[in-house]
């Protein structure tokens, strides 16, 4: 009995000196089983290590017995860690869409040129409302008429309900939300191009009544129902 337990007081005691010498505090660290995989030297993407008989010594826990700074990509072309864009290829985004490219004086060619990519649904026009709230309202208004609060104090927002806007194309509209023009300033950073086109079909189709819209079936639609709507209200007055 007298052996057990002091075997079992001996266990306790070198357990706890285990414990007490992992403990990190001041300037001791601690104690950290396989390092390299809590602090792996991440690769360089401009820059490429290969003289593993200097700098690439000066830590050796790789398994080839090179240093964590060596760090040549041998897997990629030129031992580069960054991956060149394949030949004569233009990135896109997941949506599929290409860079925006047109610059803040090229309106007039965006404004011909471009076609919203977005079709055109319910479920559509209701996000664009609600992003068109969330950035739009506090200078153009919630109905579009340039009497937001913002707009108030500023002045010269556009109207966009009247005049010469209401016949603005789509992809003007859209260049003007990326690039801004006059008073407005740009939102392409604030807002995904998703999410500009949508706020561009709620503008045209909700605002302005589908007028000079991209999507022609949309356009015809939302004419006849507000034609429809006249009609209804005018009937009991008859």
């Amino acid at each position: 009995m007298k052996i057990a337990k002091t075997l079992s007081i001996l266990g306790i005691a070198v357990a706890g000196i285990a414990l007490a010498s992992c403990r990190a505090g001041g300037e001791n660290q601690g104690l950290e089983y396989a390092p390299q995989m809590y602090h792996s030297v991440a690769y360089e993407p401009l820059t490429q290590i290969m003289d593993s008989e200097t700098k690439g010594n000066l830590i050796s826990t790789r398994e080839d017995g090179k240093g964590e700074y060596f760090n040549s990509n041998i897997n990629n072309p030129h031992n580069m860690n960054m991956r060149e864009p394949v030949a004569n290829t233009v990135p896109r985004n997941k949506q599929g869409y290409l860079p925006y490219r047109y610059k803040a004086f090229e309106i007039e060619e965006a404004g011909t040129s471009m076609k919203n990519p977005i079709e055109l649904s319910d479920e559509v026009l209701t996000e664009g409302k609600r992003l068109y709230q969330l950035y739009c309202t506090p200078c153009h208004g919630t109905g579009g008429q340039g009497d937001g609060k913002v707009g108030a104090i500023i002045g010269g927002v556009a109207n966009l309900t009247g005049g010469a806007y209401v016949g603005l194309s789509e992809g003007h509209i859209y260049h003007v939300i990326t690039k801004g023009k006059g008073r407005m300033g740009a939102h392409g950073s604030q807002i995904t191009p998703e999410n500009r086109w949508k706020i561009v079909h709620y503008v045209k189709q909700e605002l302005q009544g589908g007028q000079n819209a991209d999507n022609a079936i949309a356009t015809t639609e939302v004419v006849a129902e507000a034609d429809q709507d006249v009609s209804q209200v005018e009937t009991p007055a008859n």
